[in-house]
């Protein structure tokens, strides 16, 4: 199975520490830095015929936040890539309202990174 991970982030020291821990434990990175630019990455390897495992996605970013790139990615060819939200956010509501809109999981930063990986092995097999 394919192991690419999409992260989409806008702190650069963010995406810059999850694709160290998870380039180290196989996976292949693409980065972005809001719901825009993931979905013009998405757009690119749909048309380049490549496959994404999982898309990692913080809320709070500018140009589009994290709850309506989720909202778009579920209206694209990609909507089955399960896709797990990283948020400093502890309230309930966002977090239902990323459920409905089609997140598979949350995790709140900080993270360690043996938590990030065991969560990603429930996706990513």
């Amino acid at each position: 199975m394919d192991r690419h991970i999409l992260v989409v982030d806008d702190s650069p020291t963010l995406r810059t520490s999850l694709t160290f821990c998870l380039e180290n434990a196989g996976y292949q990175i693409t980065e972005a830095e809001n719901g825009q630019e993931a979905l013009e990455i998405l757009k690119r390897l749909k048309e380049e015929g490549t496959s994404i495992s999982l898309i990692i996605t913080d809320i709070n970013m500018p140009v589009m936040d994290g709850i309506r790139f989720i909202q778009e990615v579920k209206t694209t060819s990609f909507r089955f890539v399960p896709i797990l939200v990283l948020s400093t956010e502890t309230g309930r509501s966002l977090k239902d309202q990323a459920k409905a809109a089609g997140a598979a999981g949350w995790l709140l930063k900080p993270f360690r990174p043996e938590q990030l990986l065991w969560v990603i092995k429930k996706f990513i097999r």
